[in-house]
């Protein structure tokens, strides 16, 4: 089945929050082998692999960015409706996608912000951005482009990097936590290294006094 070469080498199914799976060929336009032991998978891109039909896509709740550009899909959006209520991207660039009717179904995606149709026929229909953003109101980003044509400035509308730099933001707040608590030690080291420095002191001054007084006992130094 398609995608067994990836899957005989992945260890972890449920632990993966990205798979790209771009130009694993399918036999019959269907999806093979991804199962709902994704549970966790955040971005999933299947370009290129001849896909027809999405009826056999799992339930995958925590994705957010799905890539089909280059395939051949004509319809049959409901399933992501149904099994990826959480999508903020979707990509369907070069797909035969025809008319309106068939993104009907994403009405039913209401966190959805960017959707690419590059290349599809439905470009090709008069008033095209204006019907699909009256249609699907939740969206941002109609093929890279809002609705008063600025360019979309974030180049990942889905928020992936912005979790990932969180991600790195709260790494060097920890690791400036544990140099502030290396620095505190390395201050509380020297100030007992000073210490110790005054008591030695202290004991060469004594020492000197005594041997002043044995000066005085004897009269000669």
């Amino acid at each position: 089945p398609i995608f067994s070469f990836f899957f005989f080498f992945f260890p972890s199914p449920p632990q993966a929050k990205e798979l790209v799976l771009d130009n694993c060929r399918s036999e019959d336009g269907k999806i093979r082998g991804l199962t709902d032991e994704f549970i966790n998978l955040e971005f999933l891109s299947m370009s290129s692999i001849s896909l027809v039909s999405l009826d056999d896509l799992p339930k995958l709740p925590k994705l957010r960015k799905l890539e089909l550009s280059g395939n051949r899909v004509s319809g049959g959006l409901e399933a992501l409706a149904e099994r990826t209520p959480g999508l903020t991207h979707l990509n369907l660039s070069g797909n035969r996608i025809k008319d309106l009717r068939t993104l009907e179904p994403l009405k039913k995606l209401p966190l959805l912000k960017s959707l690419d149709l590059f290349n599809c026929e439905v470009t090709l229909l008069l008033d095209y951005r204006d019907s699909v953003f009256e249609l699907l109101p939740q969206i941002t980003y109609l093929d890279g482009f809002d609705a008063d044509d600025q360019e979309a400035l974030d180049s990942d509308p889905d928020g992936l990097e912005e979790d990932q730099a969180e991600d790195g933001e709260e790494l060097q707040r920890d690791s400036s936590s544990e140099d502030e608590e290396d620095g505190e030690s390395d201050v509380e080291e020297d100030k007992d290294d000073d210490d110790d420095d005054d008591d030695d002191d202290e004991d060469g001054d004594e020492d000197d006094d005594e041997d002043d007084d044995d000066c005085d006992e004897d009269e000669v130094c």
